[in-house]
């Protein structure tokens, strides 16, 4: 009983604290019920700004059309996989899934002796599934709660590119790509815009190595995580779950002047007054390729959760 009467005391005296201490409690509470706990209503608010798009992948069957479309076959990185819609579906349970499955397809476009590596191969082994949304935006905070696969030759990703201009010119932001480096797992978060070569970005990347996440929490694997893109007119900002890993002033994003630029180059893809500029938002699982490393053929099939996005502006 003394106990008991101890904590009321000390409870009623938080209740009275409506200063900023309660205040400071509330936001650590909803942080952290943030980074371990899916909530299927998105906010219509959040830091002064408006929900403006998102997607909760509710229900089962397939990923909603009017928001995203597919990929199809092999697109870039000379990587192992083929595209198809039918490897993203949701599962019923508030989950989007992109499935990476060891299968093989015939290659429609395979013409024996070609140089195009899109060409030369006649079967790909695997498949799996890229979306791109069909809303595009600049500026804002782009909010993705996932959990990533981790096994050898799996590349997860939620990135975006501009929707004008040539790759790298529109610029290309990696919200989340998760390979290896040195060797071993890493989380990978980068920004790319053009160089004074065509098809050459300049980057600045940062590298966490998955034991920096996995040595606070050993069952970080296992867990969903929160990653997301604060963007305006002079910084960029890369964070997971809350933790801030690569930030980027825009005064350092101007284009170079290689080929394709219009006008001779030196836009920014990341600061800009152009009409009906902004970037298209990707999720996609990849295998093995340029990056991905050595596939691990017994850890199919290789499944990549996304709860939800949502962006704020």
């Amino acid at each position: 009983m003394k106990h008991n009467k101890v904590c009321l005391i000390f409870l009623f005296a938080v209740f009275l604290m409506e200063g900023s201490i309660g205040v400071y409690a509330e936001n650590i509470t909803s942080k952290l019920w943030h980074s371990t706990q899916s909530d299927k209503t998105a906010p219509e608010k959040l830091d002064n700004m408006k929900l403006v798009w998102n997607d909760e992948f509710n229900g089962a069957g397939n990923p909603d059309d009017t928001k995203w479309r597919f990929e199809t076959g092999f697109q870039r990185n000379h990587e192992d996989q083929w595209y198809r819609k039918e490897n993203a579906y949701l599962d019923g349970k508030g989950a989007l899934v992109i499935e990476g499955r060891k299968e093989r397809v015939l290659n429609p476009d395979y013409q024996p002796g070609s140089s195009d590596w899109k060409k030369s191969r006649e079967y790909a082994e695997y498949t799996s599934a890229s979306m791109q949304s069909k809303f595009i935006y600049k500026y804002g905070k782009v909010i993705v709660r996932a959990k990533i696969p981790i096994a050898s030759g799996s590349w997860p990703a939620i990135w975006q590119v501009g929707n004008t201009w040539e790759w790298p010119l529109g610029g290309e932001i990696d919200i989340l790509e998760s390979y290896p480096s040195n060797g071993q797992p890493a989380i990978h978060a980068n920004y790319c815009w053009g160089s004074n070569e065509r098809w050459s970005g300049n980057w600045q990347s940062v590298v966490k190595p998955l034991s920096y996440f996995t040595d606070k929490d050993k069952d970080w694997v296992q867990k969903y995580h929160i990653w997301t893109l604060d963007w305006n007119e002079s910084t960029l900002k890369i964070s997971v779950d809350g933790e801030l890993i690569n930030e980027i002033s825009t005064s350092k994003t101007f284009n170079g002047s290689g080929g394709g630029a219009p006008s001779g180059g030196y836009q920014n893809p990341f600061s800009n007054n152009v009409s009906d500029f902004g970037d298209l938002i990707w999720l996609n699982l990849a295998l093995g390729g340029d990056n991905g490393g050595e596939i691990d053929n017994s850890a199919f099939p290789i499944r990549y959760y996304i709860d939800y996005v949502r962006v704020y502006q």
